[in-house]
C-alpha cells in the first residue's frame, strides 16, 4: 500500500504566504512525477505545479511566479511554497505521485486526501 499525506493548509490574508508537504509512504519502489493539484468550490480540479524526479518543473499560468514546487527525493516528499496568496487560490490542494510499488512493475498516480487552502481578510 501506498499512502500520500498532506500538510500544511490553512487560512491566510491575502498577500501571504503558506508551504504545502506531502509525504509519500508505504511499499514504494520508485516515484517518478510528483505535483500539486487544486480545486475550488463548484470547479474542476486543475493542475498548479509539477516536478519531475530530475527536478524539470512546470507551472499553471496563474500561479507561475507566485509558487514554487520542490522535493526532497531522499524524504519522498512534495513541498509547494505559496507566496503572494490571492482571494481566488482557495481550493482544497491535492499532491500526486506516480510511483511503482515494490508489488508491482508499472507506476499508477497515487492521490493525497486534500487540504484546505483559504485566502481571506
Amino acid at each position: 500500500q501506498v499512502q500520500l499525506v498532506e500538510s500544511g493548509g490553512g487560512l491566510v490574508q491575502p498577500g501571504g504566504s503558506l508551504r504545502l508537504s506531502c509525504a509519500a509512504s508505504g511499499s514504494i519502489f520508485s516515484i517518478s512525477g510528483m505535483g500539486w493539484y487544486r480545486q475550488a468550490p463548484g470547479k474542476q480540479r486543475e493542475l498548479v505545479a509539477t516536478i519531475t524526479a530530475g527536478g524539470s518543473t512546470k507551472y499553471a499560468d496563474s500561479v507561475r511566479g507566485r509558487f514554487t514546487v520542490s522535493r526532497d527525493s531522499a524524504k519522498n516528499t512534495v513541498y509547494l511554497q505559496m507566496n503572494s496568496l490571492k482571494p481566488e487560490d482557495t481550493a482544497v490542494y491535492y499532491c500526486a505521485a506516480d510511483v511503482m510499488p515494490y508489488s508491482s512493475g508499472i507506476y499508477r498516480t497515487y492521490w493525497g486526501q486534500g487540504t484546505q487552502v483559504t485566502v481571506s481578510s
